[in-house]
C-alpha cells in the first residue's frame, strides 16, 4: 500500500466518523424536543453549533494525521516528492552530459 493510499483511507475514515456522528447528534434534540427540554429553535441552535465544532475539529484531526503520517514516513525514509523531483533533474543533466561527452568522443 502506498503513502497517497494510506492517507486517503485515514482521511475517509475521518469524514466518515464526522458523518456518522453528525447523524447521531441529530437524534439528541429531536429527543429533547420530544420530551419538552428544548424548543425548536434552541434545538437548530445545538445541532448548528455542534455541527460546526465537529467540522472545526475534524479539519484539526486532518492537519494532526497529515503531520503524523509525515513523520512516520520520514522515520522510513521515504523520501518526498520535491526530494524525487531533484533527482529526477540531476539524473536528467547526467544523461545530457553523458551524451555529450560520448558525440564529443566521435
Amino acid at each position: 500500500m502506498d503513502s497517497n493510499s494510506l492517507i486517503k483511507q485515514l482521511l475517509l475514515l475521518g469524514l466518515g466518523t464526522t458523518s456518522v456522528m453528525l447523524e447521531k447528534l441529530r437524534d439528541v434534540p429531536e429527543d429533547l424536543l420530544r420530551d419538552g427540554k428544548m424548543n425548536s429553535e434552541q434545538a437548530t441552535d445545538f445541532v448548528n453549533d455542534m455541527a460546526d465544532r465537529i467540522k472545526t475539529e475534524q479539519g484539526n484531526l486532518e492537519t494532526f494525521l497529515q503531520r503524523q503520517i509525515r513523520n512516520v514516513l520520514q522515520d522510513l525514509g521515504v523520501p518526498r516528492q520535491n526530494e524525487i523531483d531533484e533527482l529526477r533533474g540531476r539524473i536528467d543533466r547526467l544523461e545530457r552530459q553523458v551524451r555529450d561527452l560520448e558525440n564529443k568522443k566521435w
